[in-house]
């Protein structure tokens, strides 16, 4: 997987830190939780936490942009600053490897498999295994994210 930019890796940015994986997407209904994922990182990135967003067009064709428009929309739209990957596919016979590993993680209510919707979000630990899954429809900042958040920074 590489930088959204082509330039080297996205896990670069985030090796050793406690990180908030999200697909995401700029045109779905779903695309302003863009604004609490970028206060989470901006929050909590001094005590080693970063969002890594990855961009999936599998989803109504929500995410069709190059990469350019995607990070020009990002940047421009919402401020984001944390790193970016290339556009990936998270199910179906062309899932990236990444995602064939974290769909096996469970959510709160047991919930394992493809992913539902845009903005599904995976909490790595610092050690690279993922601590928590959370639905599309959990926002970034809602109490169980935030809680899950704190417990993983320690």
């Amino acid at each position: 997987m590489a930088r959204l930019n082509g330039a080297g890796n996205p896990f670069d940015d985030v090796l050793g830190k406690v990180t908030l994986l999200v697909n995401v997407a700029s045109k779905c209904g779903l695309t302003p939780q863009y604004t609490a994922m970028q206060q989470l990182h901006t929050d909590l990135s001094a005590k080693g936490f970063s969002v890594l967003g990855v961009p999936c067009n599998q989803f109504l064709g929500q995410e069709p942009g190059n990469a350019q428009e995607i990070q020009e929309f990002c940047s421009t739209t919402y401020g984001v600053d944390f790193p970016l990957s290339e556009k990936v596919d998270v199910n179906g016979d062309a899932r990236h490897a990444l995602y064939e590993s974290l769909v096996a993680s469970p959510d709160a209510e047991g919930y394992t498999g493809d992913i539902r919707w845009n903005f599904e979000k995976f909490l790595i630990g610092r050690d690279g295994a993922v601590v928590a899954r959370f639905g599309p429809q959990v926002t970034p900042d809602a109490p169980e994210v935030l809680a899950a958040i704190e417990l993983a920074l320690g």
